[in-house]
C-alpha cells in the first residue's frame, strides 16, 4: 500500500461532476423512465398482445435492472466522495 496522498484539482472537479450527474439528471432521468414504462404497463393505456408482453416480461425485468442500477450508482457516488474525503483528511486539506 502507497502512503502517497493526492487529490488533483482535476481530481476534485471530476468528483463534482460525478456526484452532479448521480445526483441530479441521471437519478431524474431514471425517475423519468420508470414513470413511462408503468405509464405503458396499465392495460387502460396500452394493451394487446404486444403490450401484454412489455407488462408482464419485458418492464418488470428492465425496471428491477434499473433499481440495481441505482443502487449501485448510489453506492458509487458515496464511494467517490468518502475517498475523496479521506484524501483530503489526510493531506490536512478537511
Amino acid at each position: 500500500m502507497s502512503d502517497r496522498v493526492l487529490s488533483t484539482e482535476t481530481a476534485r472537479v471530476t468528483i463534482q461532476r460525478m456526484e452532479a450527474i448521480l445526483a441530479g439528471q441521471l437519478e431524474q432521468q431514471v425517475q423519468q423512465l420508470e414513470q413511462q414504462g408503468q405509464t405503458l404497463s396499465d392495460p387502460n393505456i396500452w394493451d394487446g398482445r404486444a403490450a401484454s408482453e412489455f407488462r408482464g416480461n419485458v418492464w418488470p425485468q428492465a425496471k428491477a435492472s434499473l433499481d440495481r442500477t441505482v443502487q449501485t450508482l448510489e453506492e458509487l457516488r458515496v464511494a467517490v466522495q468518502k475517498v475523496n474525503q479521506n484524501i483530503m483528511t489526510a493531506g490536512g486539506n478537511a
